[in-house]
């Protein structure tokens, strides 16, 4: 991409280009959009989440904290290290993922999240192991996608990719945490397409995966009518599917429920909303997993659709500046990171915002940077990391 002149001061040109030269040399890491953007969304995030959890002794917000400070320090070192030394790594990565998903399982250090999903394990406090493997999921499919340079047509090299891309999937299932599984399938899904995939491929696979969903439907009803139970889906996730598909019976199930209370905080936000602090439906309990799942019901009944607006407004900007940087890569790999770490994010912000709207089935999926668990948060600014990493040995270092 050619480099556009610098623009320097009227008055004094050549001091002013010494002082951006200096910085430059000083700091060729640097990116102030995107730091500036982090820094607000963030500071948002912790707001809202701070109000969320004022009032639920279920919540530290101190974790909140925690998560931030540690994930700072993640991005600092991950933003400093090369991260074409990661591209070699397909199989460590494909190992750690399998490792990682699968740790819940280990008896003595699996913890039940609820439901029946067994998705967190203890080591002096709760880890959720799935959420860090989406850094080795995005390693892994880049690191894929990368040997093929850019151009996948054979159907065997295909199908060896997406074989790869499909474990993790397989094993965060056997928790069963299906909103995970959707983001690692989003992942591949970015990874496909950006890699070079054959568009003829990606549409025969999307047609198998919706025939694998009818089919799964279909095979549990034969189970329900003989053994009189479900086995390949939990009722509560038959539940939010049956109430995102049929919301005029939403006060039925508990999902119905929180759907109900999600719009009812969501509308009585209004233009400007109620105030900072100011919001009822979490306050008074009648909004479940406000810190987490419905944080942007939060942020709507207190700062109103002007509030959610500015949020959008820094995804945007966050966006936007992630696509210059991939599009500023010297090399397929890094490209490929910066747009799975952006179409995962891109899924989860329609996914979580649709959910509390209505317009998405609810499937637990928090909204980056806004949602409150420390996991969650260190694993968003590794992935920050990431992109600064990709930012710093590509485009900030062409300019000299």
């Amino acid at each position: 991409m050619p480099q556009l002149p610098q623009i320097n001061s009227l008055r004094h040109p050549e001091a002013s280009m010494s002082r951006s030269a200096g910085r430059s040399r000083r700091f060729p890491w640097l990116n102030l959009p995107f730091l500036v953007v982090i820094v607000l969304l963030v500071g948002y995030g912790l707001t809202i989440v701070y109000s969320a959890v004022r009032v639920d002794a279920d919540y530290q917000y101190s974790r909140q904290i925690g998560g931030v400070a540690v994930g700072v320090i993640c991005m600092i070192l991950m933003w400093r290290f090369d991260y074409r030394r990661l591209s070699e790594y397909t199989t460590l990565f494909l190992i750690v993922n399998v490792v990682l998903i699968l740790s819940p399982h280990i008896p003595g250090l699996g913890t039940d999240a609820g439901m029946g999903a067994k998705s967190w394990i203890k080591l002096g406090m709760q880890i959720q192991p799935g959420e860090f493997a989406k850094i080795t999921v995005i390693l892994m499919d880049a690191a894929v996608m990368a040997r093929y340079g850019g151009r996948l047509d054979d159907p065997r090299e295909y199908l060896k990719a997406l074989g790869i891309m499909l474990v993790p999937f397989v094993c965060i299932m056997t928790q069963p945490d299906l909103g995970t599984g959707l983001v690692y399938l989003c992942i591949a899904a970015f990874a496909l397409v950006m890699g070079g995939a054959r568009p003829k491929y990606l549409l025969i696979t999307l047609a198998v995966g919706i025939a694998a969903i009818a089919a799964v439907f279909a095979i549990d009803e034969v189970f329900k009518s003989s053994t009189g139970e479900y086995k390949l889906l939990k009722q509560y996730q038959r539940n939010r599917l049956l109430v995102f598909m049929d919301q005029s019976g939403t006060a039925t199930t508990d999902e119905g429920y929180n759907l109900q209370q999600a719009k009812v905080a969501i509308g009585s936000g209004g233009l400007f909303g109620k105030g900072l602090f100011q919001g009822t439906q979490h306050s008074l309990g009648l909004l479940p997993e406000a810190p987490t799942d419905f944080i942007f019901c939060v942020l709507a009944e207190e700062l109103g659709f002007f509030g959610a607006l500015v949020l959008l407004g820094l995804y945007a900007a966050l966006v936007l500046i992630c696509f210059r940087i991939a599009r500023g890569a010297g090399d397929l790999f890094g490209m490929v990171i910066v747009m799975c770490v952006v179409g995962m994010w891109l899924f989860q912000i329609l996914e979580n915002i649709g959910m509390d709207c209505g317009l998405m089935p609810i499937t637990g999926i928090p909204l980056p940077f806004m949602s409150y668990g420390s996991s969650f948060m260190v694993v968003n600014f590794f992935m920050l990391g990431m992109i600064g990493s990709v930012w710093t040995h590509n485009s900030a270092l062409k300019q000299h």
